[in-house]
């Protein structure tokens, strides 16, 4: 029997991020480390599903670069299959550059996502139909645009498990009009103000917002809350708050998000109950939060369990 996989369309990039090792000077130079490394929000969510043991496939676009060799050679080493990944010598591979403070907190980030927004030729996903309608599970971020998004939806069944991740407050404005064609959302706080068109400021509008979110279609939603956990609510009428123990010390917070979206369609594919699926997810966030690099390497079960039985509230 041909085992269920998933694909994910959407940012393959190459990181830089440096880190400073003391409180940072602005328009100063600071020590600190640097790293390089293949990221982009839909690649590390499959580099991470790869680890916990998923079959993942991923659609994208990269130069035929440097860059490009190292996101496709990082990527197959992680079991991603990128076989169907848009290469192009038009343009240079997307990149992402982030500075993170002494405590390993993003300060700030730039993106240059041209290729796959301006590169990916019109029909390179209905080309892909086949391997897309085959998915059990499809996630995506809206970096690909609006074209490709709406180009995506209308190749995916109502069978299907769709998840977007909006990734910031302006690329929720583009996946806003949308959001009641997606089974599953994973927005933050103030994405999901610009989803709903609510504010978000008490556990009361989180609910407000979630249910209007819900009456347009929407079957799940987890909104991250940083160190105050995830709030939960589904079309079955549940709603849950969890939250772990904060990690003793954060090395570096930019991946955190991505693994938790990763644990958490990995217990989608097993169909496992909302409860343990919000436990490996915010396991999975603690695990990259205590790694130096996006992806921790040691990302499996049984590190998410342990991390679990170690802070739990």
């Amino acid at each position: 029997m041909t085992q269920p996989y998933i694909v994910g369309v959407g940012a393959a990039n190459l990181d830089l991020s440096g880190a400073s090792i003391a409180p940072i000077r602005l328009r100063d130079s600071n020590p600190g480390h640097i790293r390089l490394s293949a990221g982009g929000v839909t690649r590390n969510v499959l580099d991470n599903l790869s680890r916990l043991g998923a079959d993942v496939k991923l659609l994208s676009a990269i130069g035929c670069d440097a860059f490009g060799e190292q996101i496709l050679r990082e990527s197959r080493a992680a079991g991603i299959d990128v076989d169907a990944v848009w290469r192009t010598d038009q343009a240079v591979s997307s990149m992402y550059l982030s500075i993170l403070d002494s405590a390993g907190d993003m300060l700030v980030a730039m993106s240059d996502m041209t290729i796959i927004q301006s590169s990916l030729p019109g029909g390179y996903l209905t080309q892909h139909r086949a391997l897309i309608r085959g998915a059990r599970i499809v996630t995506c971020d809206p970096c690909i645009r609006e074209r490709a998004l709406e180009e995506l939806l209308d190749l995916c069944g109502p069978e299907q498990t769709v998840c977007v991740d909006p990734v910031s407050t302006a690329y929720a404005r583009i996946v806003a009009p949308y959001i009641g064609r997606f089974h599953t959302a994973k927005p933050n706080r103030m994405e999901l103000e610009i989803l709903a068109g609510l504010p978000v400021e008490t556990d009361l509008d989180l609910a407000r917002a979630g249910e209007r979110l819900l009456q347009q279609g929407l079957h799940r939603l987890f909104v991250s809350l940083g160190s105050e956990g995830c709030f939960y609510m589904d079309d079955c009428g549940r709603i849950l708050r969890k939250k772990l123990r904060p990690a003793a010390q954060m090395v570096n917070a930019s991946g955190a998000g991505d693994a938790f979206t990763a644990a958490m369609l990995y217990a989608t594919l097993k169909e496992l109950p909302p409860e343990r699926t919000l436990d490996l997810a915010l396991a999975a966030g603690l695990a990259a939060l205590s790694y130096p690099g996006t992806i921790n390497p040691s990302m499996s079960l049984p590190l998410l369990d342990r991390i679990l039985k170690e802070n739990s509230i």
